[in-house]
């Protein structure tokens, strides 16, 4: 009891949301394993991570950098497929199943994380607005250009096409591994619930320890005043850059984690397109901005609603709106924000210790 009392309020926030996850990993894990949960939730249990992934990673970007990006599908995507042609041609090479899923997720964030580098360059120069539009119109190349290509493999090389698989001019034992729309078949199922909730935990001790940390201060200094932040020699372009890089790279993760849970891979709007990127977005507003736990918790929310919903047919998606727009005006309304802060439960118990200390 000495010991929480000694802790910083910072450390005490990051072990109850560390604890939030292990404990709602712990009662999911239960409900699988003695049978008290449906297919269809069961079948959700990767995605979740997926979406929680991508909402942490994003705060990153929106939350503590303070630039408004909507190209993180597109980082996605490029982890989702670089990950998945490394388990395709390894899978034969690499028999271990973890090893092989450890190492697509590690090349999957790399991609990523390079792409994030090389875009954020010239993109992190404009603001605002800008900046959103740039990044939503990088997403939307990465997914056409995935669409638009097809790639094989054999003795002489890779191949490249922009017609259909018969123009690679594989030989017999050559590999098709992307096929246009038809995007990449084949990846093996690695991806587990577990898996999902241990890369649920790495993002966070990435995400808060950065947070933290003296480079994590020098972001948020840069989000809060630019000019004041430059002033004192802090190097804008480098933190924004790292802090960039980093948000795609944990993109990256969510995509190995998405294209492993797969039969077949396709870069569909649906997937990887502008929508995807909006409902990421929406996640981080609506958990707040520069919540981690509230993005967890709008995440998981936001995902399970419209699947819980499906029986109202029609009415699913209006449903769903109408629970966007009251967790709007819960969350930033200033009145219902007094309120919420007057009868929390640190308010409680300051006001229990005040009294004892009067008596």
């Amino acid at each position: 009891m000495n010991m929480i009392k000694s802790m910083s309020k910072t450390t005490k926030n990051n072990a109850i949301t560390y604890a939030m996850v292990i404990i709602a990993f712990a009662v999911v894990q239960t409900m699988v394993m003695t049978g008290n949960i449906t297919s269809l939730m069961n079948g959700l249990l990767v995605p979740l991570c997926t979406y929680v992934i991508l909402a942490i990673s994003l705060n990153l970007t929106v939350g503590i950098l303070g630039e408004l990006s909507l190209g993180h599908a597109g980082f996605m995507c490029v982890g989702a497929f670089s990950s998945s042609i490394f388990s395709q041609l390894t899978v034969d090479v690499i028999t271990t199943g973890w090893m092989r899923f450890s190492l697509a997720i590690i090349l999957g964030a790399i991609m990523a994380g390079l792409f994030g580098f090389l875009v954020g360059i010239p993109v992190l120069r404009l603001k605002g607005d800008y900046l959103a539009i740039v990044t939503l119109a990088f997403g939307e190349i990465v997914k056409n250009v995935i669409n638009a290509i097809y790639v094989g493999i054999d003795e002489a090389g890779v191949h490249f096409s922009l017609q259909d698989v018969t123009s690679l001019g594989l030989s017999e034992t050559g590999l098709v591994l992307i096929k246009g729309p038809r995007g990449i078949t084949g990846t093996p199922k690695d991806s587990t619930f577990v898996i999902g909730v241990i890369l649920i935990i790495i993002t966070l001790i990435v995400i808060l320890n950065l947070m933290n940390s003296r480079t994590g201060r020098a972001i948020m200094s840069i989000r809060d005043n630019r000019i004041a932040a430059e002033s004192v020699g802090i190097n804008i372009t480098k933190y924004k850059l790292l802090a960039f890089a980093i948000s795609a790279a944990l993109a990256g993760v969510a995509g190995a984690l998405y294209a492993h849970n797969l039969s077949t891979l396709t870069a569909l709007p649906k997937n990887f397109g502008y929508n995807m990127s909006i409902m990421i977005l929406v996640f981080v507003v609506l958990g707040g901005i520069g919540n981690i736990r509230g993005s967890i918790i709008a995440a998981v929310v936001l995902t399970l609603i419209p699947e819980l919903l499906r029986s109202l047919n029609d009415y699913r998606m209006l449903m769903y709106a109408i629970v966007l727009i009251v967790t709007m005006i819960c969350t930033w309304s200033p009145k219902i924000k007094e309120l919420r802060e007057r009868y929390s439960l640190q308010n409680w118990i300051q006001k229990k210790k005040h009294a004892k200390e009067v008596v």
